[in-house]
């Protein structure tokens, strides 16, 4: 048997591959690799093949998956050019991979030499094209799926700026960063995980500002990845994250262009997988999550307002009912003497202590909220708000809890949705209970030591090496531009240190003062 390498490498070293891996070269005999390839796809009522005849002398056959390819373009690039076609006639008595390549119309053509080359061409919708006396197969991209067109992100919408997200094809998320950042510094790097799934994951920066030893971690941390199957980027989050125990988000997750592009500029590295809507970028500080894409959209000096805002709600939604608890347990005396006589009044029919009274509010309120996102979107978001208002003020008017805790526990909710990245939000409300518990049992002096804790935590936390508290913990004046306010554009003249200290500087001298 004739054997052509692709990498002229030694014809015996390729036949010791283990031979569950099919590695093994294609042979010249299309009735033994036909035969071979129907075998490993037996059971699959996708896989269709056809045999037809170039030049009615040499036998071929077109293999691919029903559903993943174009029929039409098929028969318009592959068999049409390869049956019907003038330059039949110009074929000589031995045919050639040349003479073949020549004949299809098809922009996108590979050769290949193994089956497991034709297995994974076949499975990631290619069409596969081999012939009878050639010992190579060849791969045309006729791909063709039902996908979801390109709309607004309903995770991080915006009043003002760019409408459109991500969606689940690669491909198209790939073009959405590329027509942003038209240069030829922006670096796209393919590589497959999961042993089953073959999951495509591209890792993306840009060559001229991310630091070679981020993007050198990220592609480590992607390479140990061993899993049968990757169904989204979230499956990724928790493989390379540098404390998977955290509850804080380590890895920021978007479904928005532009805000990959955005953290690009600033030498952040952004992971993009098949499949799924979210991009990830990397590293990430816990200010990062707390800024929205609109942030930079609007005049700064709105933007800093409602970034102080969201702060003072960041605070809400963490403490208010534990020091609702801490002040009604333990220090009624902080309380004004009206208030606390309203306070006592509200309080005096109902027959669970304020920690059991807050915790039943707290979790009636994440079953509503939780009912909400699972039911269907017309009437999710009004069972939850009448459920809300039903429940309460049923519950005040049995005695269960009293009427302020169920303006706490209100507040808290509306405060908890301020924050533009879910998984933070997660995070606040998993901590609010251990910020409940600590008040319960020792008041102010609890929920100080948990929010002790809390930063010690985040003092300690990394995102790919870089602190989780930075420029606040090492305290860089200079980045501080862009952390609780937002300076104007021409004043950010500068990248965060962290990420992009290869180029630091990204704005140029401003010539006209006004």
């Amino acid at each position: 048997m004739k054997v052509s390498w692709k990498n002229k490498k030694d014809f015996a070293s390729k036949q010791n591959i283990n031979k569950e891996s099919h590695d093994h070269v294609l042979s010249e005999n299309l009735q033994v690799n036909g035969t071979t390839i129907k075998k490993l796809f037996d059971g699959a009522m996708d896989f269709t093949f056809r045999e037809i005849e170039i030049n009615n002398i040499y036998h071929a056959m077109i293999i691919y998956l029903d559903g993943l390819v174009d029929l039409e373009k098929i028969e318009l690039h592959v068999i049409h050019p390869l049956m019907k076609d003038d330059k039949l006639n110009n074929l000589g008595s031995k045919l050639t991979i040349e003479q073949i390549l020549a004949l299809l119309s098809s922009a996108d053509v590979k050769q290949g030499y193994t089956f497991q080359e034709v297995i994974d061409q076949i499975l990631i919708g290619s069409v596969v094209v081999l012939v009878n006396g050639i010992d190579k197969a060849i791969f045309i991209s006729e791909q063709s799926w039902e996908q979801r067109s390109v709309s607004e992100p309903l995770s991080e919408a915006v009043v003002m700026g760019p409408r459109e997200g991500f969606t689940e094809n690669i491909k198209t998320n790939v073009s959405m960063v590329r027509r942003r950042l038209k240069t030829t510094k922006l670096k796209l790097e393919s590589m497959q995980i999961g042993k089953l799934s073959k999951t495509e994951v591209i890792i993306t920066y840009l060559e001229n500002i991310a630091q070679h030893s981020i993007v050198e971690e990220v592609r480590t941390r992607l390479g140990q990845i061993d899993i049968d199957a990757i169904e989204d980027s979230g499956y990724i989050v928790e493989f390379i994250e540098d404390n998977p125990a955290s509850v804080f988000p380590q890895v920021l997750q978007t479904e928005r262009p532009d805000r990959v592009v955005g953290n690009l500029l600033e030498g952040r590295v952004g992971i993009m997988v098949d499949n799924s809507p979210f991009a990830l970028i990397v590293p990430v500080t816990c200010f990062q999550t707390m800024n929205s894409p609109e942030d930079y959209y609007g005049r700064f000096v709105m933007a800093s307002f409602v970034r102080l805002i969201r702060y003072l709600f960041l605070m809400i939604a963490l403490m208010f009912p534990a020091i609702y608890i801490a002040v009604t347990t333990f220090h009624q005396e902080l309380l004004p003497t009206n208030l606390l006589f309203s306070v006592a009044a509200s309080r005096e029919k109902v027959p669970f202590p304020a920690v059991v009274e807050a915790l039943l509010m707290e979790i009636t309120f994440e079953a509503l909220r939780e009912a909400g996102l699972r039911l269907p979107r017309p009437i999710g978001s009004t069972v939850s708000i009448v459920g809300a208002l039903v429940i309460g003020q049923a519950a005040v008017e049995a005695g269960i809890v009293s009427a302020p805790l169920v303006i706490v526990v209100a507040t808290t909710g509306i405060a908890s949705f301020m924050f533009p990245n879910y998984p933070l939000t997660g995070a606040i409300r998993l901590l609010r209970f251990f910020m409940i518990f600590l008040a319960a049992t020792l008041g102010f002096y609890g929920i100080l030591l948990g929010v002790f804790f809390i930063l010690v935590h985040l003092v300690k936390l990394r995102s790919f090496g870089v602190p989780y508290l930075s420029p606040v913990s090492p305290f860089n004046l200079n980045n501080m531009k862009d952390i609780l306010i937002r300076v104007p554009w021409w004043m950010m003249n500068q990248r965060p240190e962290q990420t992009g200290k290869r180029n630091i500087r990204r704005l140029g001298v401003r010539k006209r003062k006004y």
